[in-house]
C-alpha cells in the first residue's frame, strides 16, 4: 500500500461524506455544487489552516503537518477515535516493519491455547493471518490445518470459502465489512511490510466483495463482538469474542477468544464440539490432529 495515495484517498473520502451544512458552512454551499461534501476551502476554513497547507495533505505530502493541524482536520471531519488514529499513523508512521519472518508461535503461548477445553481461540499475525489455534476452533470455525499457509487468513475465509460464508449467514455482510475496516488498520500498522501489502492486494484481485468495501475507506478496530453462528453439527452457537493483545509478542496482532454464556445452549453445543477433538498442538506448519471438515471444501 502506498502510504501517501492512502492519506489521500482517505481524506478525500472523508471529505466527501460530510456535507457542508452539517459541518455548519452554509454560507459557503450556495449554487451548484460540483464536489460531493465538503470543498478543501471550506475544510481549511474551519480547520485553521491554509488552503495550500491542507492541499499539500490530502496530496499525501504529509512530512510537516503537526499533530496540532492533524487534529484540527480530524475534528472537522468528525473522524471516529479510531479514523483520527488512522489518520495519524498514515501521516506520521511510527513503525516500520519491513520483509521480517513471522515469528514462530512460543510453546507456552501454544500451550494456553490448548489448555482452553471450552474457548475456541486461534492467534492472529501481521495481517490477520492465522498462526496458531486449538482443536475447538477448528471444530467451530474450519479445518485450519487443511488450508495452505498463504491462505490461512480471516479475509480469505471470509471472502473465498463457502462455509464460512453459510456459518455466519445473513450476518456474514457485517463481519465482511468490520474485517476490511480492521484491515486497513493493520496496513498503517505496518506501512512497509511487503506480506501486508501483498495480502490486500490479493484480496483486491480475488473477490469483488472485498475490493468494493476496501474502496469505502472504512476505519474501525474490531477488539470485541458478537457473533450468532449456524453450525453444521451442533446448530446455533452464540458467542462473544474479545481480541487480546499480547505485549510480549508485538508482531502478532493478538488472540481471538470465544465464548458462550454459561449454562446456554450455545455452551453445550461447544461442551459437543470439545469431545469430538483430540487436543493436540495446532500452529501453522504443524502437524495436528485434523478435526472434522467444516470449513473450507
Amino acid at each position: 500500500m502506498d502510504r501517501s495515495a492512502e492519506l489521500s484517498e482517505f481524506l478525500k473520502s472523508r471529505r466527501a461524506r460530510l456535507r457542508p451544512e452539517e459541518a455548519g458552512v452554509p454560507f459557503l454551499s450556495s449554487g451548484t455544487r460540483r464536489v460531493r461534501g465538503l470543498r478543501r476551502e471550506e475544510l481549511a476554513l474551519l480547520a485553521g489552516v491554509s488552503v495550500t497547507h491542507y492541499t499539500r495533505l490530502e496530496q499525501g505530502r504529509s512530512q510537516n503537518v503537526s499533530a496540532e493541524v492533524l487534529d484540527a482536520i480530524a475534528d472537522v471531519l468528525r473522524l471516529t477515535g479510531d479514523e483520527r488514529a488512522y489518520l495519524h499513523a498514515l501521516a506520521h508512521p511510527a513503525h516500520r516493519c519491513h520483509d521480517l519472518p513471522q515469528a514462530a508461535v512460543r510453546p507456552g503461548l501454544q500451550r494456553l491455547l490448548d489448555s482452553l477445553v471450552l474457548t475456541p481461540a486461534f492467534v492472529l499475525g501481521r495481517h490477520a493471518n492465522i498462526v496458531a489455534w486449538n482443536s475447538l476452533a477448528a471444530a467451530v470455525f474450519a479445518d485450519f490445518a487443511a488450508i495452505p499457509d498463504e491462505r490461512r487468513t480471516i479475509a480469505h475465509l471470509i471472502f473465498l470459502d463457502e462455509g464460512i460464508r453459510r456459518l455466519h449467514g445473513e450476518r456474514w455482510p457485517r463481519l465482511a465489512r468490520e474485517h476490511v475496516a480492521q484491515l486497513r488498520i493493520l496496513t498503517a500498522r505496518y506501512p512497509a511490510n511487503p506480506q501486508v501489502t501483498a495480502h490486500v492486494n490479493a484480496l483486491r484481485s480475488e473477490s469483488a466483495e472485498f475490493r468494493e468495501l476496501w474502496e469505502e475507506h472504512h476505519v474501525a478496530a474490531a477488539t470485541h463482538r458478537d457473533y450468532v453462528l449456524d453450525h453444521p453439527v451442533v446448530g446455533e452457537l452464540r458467542l462473544s469474542a474479545e481480541l487480546v493483545t499480547l505485549p510480549g509478542d508485538p508482531e502478532l496482532q493478538g488472540m481471538d477468544l470465544f465464548a458462550a454464556e454459561p449454562g446456554s445452549e450455545s455452551e453445550a453445543g461447544l461442551r459437543h464440539l470439545a469431545g469430538t477433538t483430540t487436543r493436540r498442538p495446532s500452529v501453522a506448519g504443524g502437524m495436528p490432529h485434523p478435526p472434522p471438515q467444516l470449513g473450507p471444501s
